[in-house]
């Protein structure tokens, strides 16, 4: 769900870039770093199960299980995604889907059993609950790196891991209302440009939310692409944690494409 984004030959200059285009990271300006990040994580394919906890300010947990399906589209940049829960009963067969689009907004639908039928999301859901939990419908894949300012803050290590520290400031206001973020600050890691750390900063521009990237996996090694088998997102606000795990995950596999149709996404 981005508007506008990447230019066509802007992208292909970055894939360049991201297969080995002859140019050292030292050399490379915020902008670039960030496209790197989107791009490090456009798999051909892939299915996974996961697990997602979330976790009250009193140390409460809720359990979720979920299977996720991903094809990235032929023009090397758009993804679509499928995510189903299948456990426990009372969000079992809930699913959301997304047709990424790189001249126009993407394609969003979330389907509820109590309802029977999927609902299309719009721009200004971005900044909504991905069913219940801390990650938002914005967090859920990248957004165009086009929409945001991007400026070096310097290096940092997280965890043990060299990091470039990138700030990110929506051009729009439109952008800036929809994610609900009036800014973000990226650690960026310096040997594969998976993030190791995000800060998400609230409109009055108060540290909201916190997301720690652990576990990156090479799916890919011929176009070294990375996917990061942990992620832990905590409101700094409320306390809140979800932290979401990878369970299985195998990369080049046939993905049937009525998967990503709402008429799939609607069978239980």
């Amino acid at each position: 769900m981005k508007v506008p984004a990447v230019a066509v030959g802007s992208a292909l200059t970055v894939l360049g870039l991201c297969f080995g285009g002859g140019v050292a990271a030292a050399e490379l300006g915020a902008h670039d770093m960030m496209q790197k990040n989107f791009f490090v994580a456009k798999i051909k394919s892939f299915k996974s199960t996961g697990t997602m906890v979330l976790i009250n300010d009193k140390g409460q947990t809720r359990e979720r299980k979920s299977s996720t399906y991903s094809v990235l589209q032929p023009n090397g940049i758009d993804s679509k995604l499928l995510v189903k829960f299948t456990f426990p009963t009372d969000i079992k067969g809930t699913a959301f889907l997304q047709v990424e689009h790189i001249e126009a907004d993407d394609d969003e639908w979330i389907y509820l059993p109590a309802l029977g039928k999927s609902r299309r999301l719009v721009a200004n859901n971005k900044k909504d609950s991905f069913v219940g939990s801390d990650f938002s419908y914005g967090d859920i894949s990248l957004p165009s790196v086009e929409l945001y300012e991007h400026r070096l803050l310097g290096s940092e290590a997280v965890d043990g891991q060299d990091c470039y520290k990138v700030e990110s400031t929506p051009k729009t206001e439109s952008t800036r209302d929809n994610s609900g973020y009036s800014r973000k600050i990226t650690w960026l890691r310096k040997n594969n440009f998976v993030e190791a750390k995000v800060e998400y900063y609230d409109l009055s521009n108060r540290l909201l939310k916190t997301q720690v990237v652990s576990q990156p996996q090479l799916l890919e090694p011929d176009t070294q692409r990375w996917f990061a088998r942990h992620r832990e997102m905590t409101n700094q606000q409320t306390g809140h944690k979800t932290v979401l795990n990878f369970d299985e995950v195998e990369a080049a596999v046939a993905v049937p494409e009525d998967l990503f149709t709402t008429r799939y996404l609607e069978r239980e």
